[in-house]
């Protein structure tokens, strides 16, 4: 199999970008590419529905700093007196064995990661309007209202960043952002420069083949 692909998903808090990945994942699944959802570090502490190792691997900041410390991190920043990271082994590993990880991180977090890996493909998944952002973070029930206001400012201050990023999704039906996630993961995996090995395989198969049939 060929080597996976690394999709980085940004979008504002409440964007709906956790769950459009994983019903992408479950479709390319189905489609054959084998896939990972990486999971962050982060010392702050887990919400009461939150598990170490499924949502986050909770760490505490001296251990952290250590893993900064030593280059094990693709990506890392200081967000709300918190800290939060993208390990890089549980990306390249997954790479190099054929399975498509996907990130779900910040935009700057996605800048980082494409510094490191340029090949990464940055999707940017829209709200649709202020007032949809603003319901979501509301019905989450996570945060007061103060936290949801500064949430919202930052939703603005991310929208400048899409101009870095290859794809945009406005998630306004989550069925169809999910069908346009799966497109443009399934696009990729077509793209000439992913497939050239394989039909340069085939190519020179055909050719054999070919000569073969025109020597008899």
């Amino acid at each position: 199999m060929d080597e996976g692909i690394l999709f980085i998903v940004s979008s504002p808090s409440g964007g709906g970008k956790t769950t459009i990945i994983k019903a992408t994942m479950e479709r390319l699944e189905a489609w054959g590419r084998p896939c990972y959802f990486s999971v962050s570090h982060t010392t702050r502490s887990p919400r009461p529905t939150e598990q170490d190792g499924r949502d986050y691997h909770f760490v505490d900041r001296e251990t952290f700093e250590a893993m900064v410390a030593r280059g094990e991190f693709l990506e890392w920043a200081e967000y709300a007196g918190n800290l939060y990271g993208t390990s890089r082994a549980e990306v390249a590993g997954r790479l190099e064995r054929g399975v498509d990880v996907f990130l779900d991180i910040d935009v700057q977090g996605a800048q980082q990661v494409k510094t490191s890996i340029p090949e990464a493909v940055k999707v940017f998944i829209f709200p649709p309007s202020y007032e949809v952002l603003k319901d979501r973070l509301r019905k989450r029930r996570q945060d007061p209202p103060e936290a949801i206001r500064r949430r919202l400012q930052l939703a603005l201050k991310e929208f400048g960043y899409v101009g870095d990023f290859d794809y945009a999704i406005i998630n306004d039906r989550l069925e169809r952002a999910v069908e346009d996630m799966f497109g443009i993961c399934t696009a990729e995996h077509h793209r000439l420069a992913r497939m050239k090995p394989r039909l340069d395989t085939i190519r020179e198969a055909f050719a054999a083949s070919l000569e073969e049939d025109l020597t008899e």
